[in-house]
């Protein structure tokens, strides 16, 4: 696989309440991807251009982050004062990572999550082997006795988070993706940390992060804005919210799945994840947007806790970043499909999120073409398409008939 143009950042942690470093940018790197942190929390993400060789003192980086360094100060000192955040306290939780076919990814995840493992935070961790193509997972796991070991044979990531469901011994399940990295010093803390804010949640998120920016596509993705909701925790509940008239049918809004954790006597309640979503070609996402719909229909709290972190490894290659931003339209398309006959209250909300999100992508479309957007307009293009096809086609449709005979054929 390709990779793109040789373009790369350094990423760096700046502790705010420190000295700060020196940096300089080494052969080949033009800027740098900069986690401001107050404390230890995550508070804020920086991408600064610069040439190769270019070097800052700590006087020097103190100006190339302002004022952002100042907003997190305050914003810090603010929190603390106004509303201290709760202790976090040991979870009964299974941490699950759902694999196909990528050992040497998989070896990093688990890597940092037995990082955090220890004294009380003796948390269960399961890795559910999915149609499994050679046996090259099942031989990393066993040389791993702390980890457990599940296999779902039927294709389908929805397939196998279901299986974490029915195999997990905790009452939350953290889902992570094989190609993230949990903050050794945040993630768990930041799960904790927002469960003993928010006993009452159904849903977690939390902040994902670039664990590398060494390509063109995976620095055009973070300019895009990537995975990042943001900084500021955040509780959603109730079945609307003020000045927001696509809530809750705009999930996207409310984290992404490879960094999510769900209470599991709850999505067992709802009746788990649905299968005929994040399926594989043709239809590769959608899961976890219906799960946070569904969360948020059932009467219960979902939450976005930003000191949750995970670092995520991008496409490298343009070509698979715009067949990732076409997954993503076909996902969001079928997702709506499902919400508009599974739950007609909310039709009226679905056509209007369709209407705004096809708005939405012809405006990037066109920023792009007028050169006012980061990278080129054929990853807005290729999102727009894959909605618009997948509206067309009935991908849903589909999607549900391939499972039932996925099962069928698998008993």
């Amino acid at each position: 696989m390709a990779a793109g143009r040789p373009l790369r950042y350094r990423l760096a942690d700046l502790e705010l309440t420190e000295p700060l470093p020196a940096l300089r940018l080494g052969p080949g790197e033009q800027g740098l991807g900069l986690l401001l942190r107050v404390g230890g929390r995550p508070a804020d993400f920086l991408l600064r251009e610069a040439a190769a060789g270019t070097g800052w003192d700590g006087r020097a980086l103190e100006a190339l982050i302002s004022p952002e360094r100042a907003i997190a100060l305050r914003t810090a000192e603010l929190r603390d004062r106004l509303a201290p955040p709760a202790r976090p306290r040991p979870v009964d939780l299974t941490v699950a990572v759902c694999t196909h076919g990528r050992p040497d990814s998989l070896a990093l995840c688990l890597r940092s999550l037995l990082a955090l493992r220890g004294g009380e935070h003796a948390f269960e961790l399961l890795v559910v082997d999915n149609a499994p193509p050679d046996a090259g997972t099942r031989e990393l796991v066993a040389g791993l006795p702390e980890v457990g070991y599940a296999v779902e044979p039927r294709p389908g990531l929805d397939f196998a988070r279901n299986r974490a469901l029915a195999e997990a011994r905790g009452a939350w399940v953290a889902f992570l993706d094989d190609d993230v990295e949990a903050d050794r010093g945040s993630w768990l803390a930041g799960l904790e940390e927002a469960l003993a804010e928010n006993p009452d949640a159904g849903a977690l998120t939390g902040l994902v992060l670039p664990a590398e920016l060494e390509t063109e596509a995976q620095i055009v993705f973070e300019r895009r804005g990537g995975f990042r909701r943001g900084f500021a925790k955040l509780r959603y509940e109730g079945q609307a919210q003020p000045g927001n008239p696509l809530y809750p049918v705009g999930a996207g809004m409310f984290g992404a799945g490879c960094n999510m954790a769900v209470r599991r006597e709850a999505a067992l309640a709802m009746g788990g994840f649905d299968e005929a979503l994040d399926t594989g070609p043709p239809l590769p996402g959608g899961g976890d947007l219906d799960i946070f719909y569904r969360t948020l229909r059932a009467g219960l709290p979902l939450v976005y806790e930003p000191r949750m972190l995970v670092r995520h490894r991008h496409r490298r290659d343009l070509a698979g970043l715009r067949r990732q931003y076409r997954t993503w339209g076909d996902g969001l398309i079928a997702f709506l499909a499902k919400t508009y006959v599974a739950d007609p209250s909310q039709r009226a909300k679905v056509r209007a999120m369709i209407g705004w999100w096809t708005a939405y992508e012809l405006r990037e479309v066109t920023r792009g073409i007028a050169g006012r957007g980061w990278g080129s307009p054929d990853l807005a293009a290729a999102e727009l398409a894959g909605g618009l096809a997948g509206l067309a086609s009935g991908t849903y449709g589909r999607s549900v008939r391939r499972v039932r005979a996925i099962r069928e054929r698998h008993g």
